[in-house]
């Protein structure tokens, strides 16, 4: 088999050696954020939002620094990005096209390479600037033009997760008849925190598969992999929800029990349900979603950006249809009420 990189924070690309950039060494007050008025800076926007709930998808890393000299994030127009934003959609957002409406924005990304060499702090402040101040304005501006008061589903991997966390954080603390619309947040591949969680007290944690208004988080790694050796944890402890059973402490769920997986099947990377693939159990200790049944060599061939047994880019794709009847079951429990 070719070596096909599923890279959610680096999506190669070949060709695209075109320099579009915005200059990070400008204040907020001259990179103002992306007009969302205009359709062309939306990845997705339904054409008929026939279903009763949306969903709201935020995208992972699709862009990274060639030259070293660049800025480091990208314009939203980007070649590269849009590229890479797409195809993360078609292997993760489609997971959730049975529960919503799927509404995604373009947004100016941070470059991951960068990103992930600071501390936890120090991402935080960079992620908080330009890609979160271009979400949270799309977001604003779809809950006031094409919302109609619809109940929403967040989902969001990897940079994607850490804006929605932000986005939760800042936007929803000011704008509770909104959050009171939110139907979960699927807020995967960045560690959601006690410390965060306390510093929100207005947001709740999922308990359960049906429960509402909650956020769902998880990382999915190796046992082999050490504590402090995921470059996307760092050193930091997630809350955890396992994806296939839907419980909070470590029972495991094996992959017989699993819905499903949405991997590559073929040489040309294209993507397929791939029955009892992946397990997982929660490691309370690490903060992350374990999975022992799959070929760790076999999955760092196709990924290798961030180490072996580092999971990252199979977050979604490893739950993939877990995910779906979870989130048309939580639209549906929402609904009800």
């Amino acid at each position: 088999m070719n070596r096909f990189y599923l890279i959610s924070s680096f999506i190669v690309i070949s060709g695209l050696l075109s320099l579009y950039s915005c200059d990070s060494s400008k204040t907020k007050e001259e990179n103002p954020a992306t007009d969302y008025s205009k359709t062309e800076n939306w990845l997705s926007l339904p054409v008929n939002g026939s279903k009763n709930v949306d969903v709201f998808y935020v995208y992972p890393t699709a862009w990274y620094k060639i030259d070293p000299t660049e800025p480091n994030f990208c314009a939203v127009d980007h070649p590269m990005m849009q590229i890479g934003s797409q195809r993360a959609f078609d292997r993760q957002a489609t997971a959730f096209e049975t529960a919503g409406n799927i509404y995604a924005p373009y947004y100016r990304q941070a470059d991951a390479g960068y990103t992930l060499s600071l501390p936890t702090d120090e991402r935080w402040a960079v992620i908080d600037s330009i890609p979160a101040k271009d979400v949270i304005a799309a977001f604003d501006y779809y809950i006031n033009n094409y919302n109609n008061e619809k109940p929403f589903i967040l989902v969001g991997h990897s940079q994607g997760a850490q804006v929605l966390l932000i986005l939760l954080s800042k936007y929803m603390s000011h704008h509770p008849d909104v959050y009171a619309r939110m139907v979960c947040a699927y807020v995967i591949g960045y560690p959601v925190t006690t410390g965060y969680m306390n510093a929100n007290p207005f947001l709740k944690f999922a308990e359960g598969a049906d429960d509402t208004g909650v956020i769902v988080s998880y990382n999915t790694q190796s046992p082999s992999v050490a504590p402090g050796a995921n470059i996307v944890m760092a050193n930091d402890i997630g809350l955890v929800i396992n994806p296939i059973n839907w419980k909070r402490d470590q029972t495991p769920a094996t992959a017989e029990e699993s819905l499903g997986s949405y991997m590559p099947v073929d040489d040309q990377g294209r993507f397929g349900f791939t029955p009892h693939f992946a397990d997982a159990r929660i490691n309370s200790a690490k903060g992350v979603i374990e999975c022992s049944s799959v070929d760790e060599n076999a999955m760092y061939q196709i990924s290798s950006a961030m180490g072996p047994g580092v999971y990252h880019s199979f977050d979604i794709s490893f739950y993939y249809y877990n995910l779906r009847e979870n989130a048309q079951l939580r639209a549906d429990c929402f609904l009800e009420k």
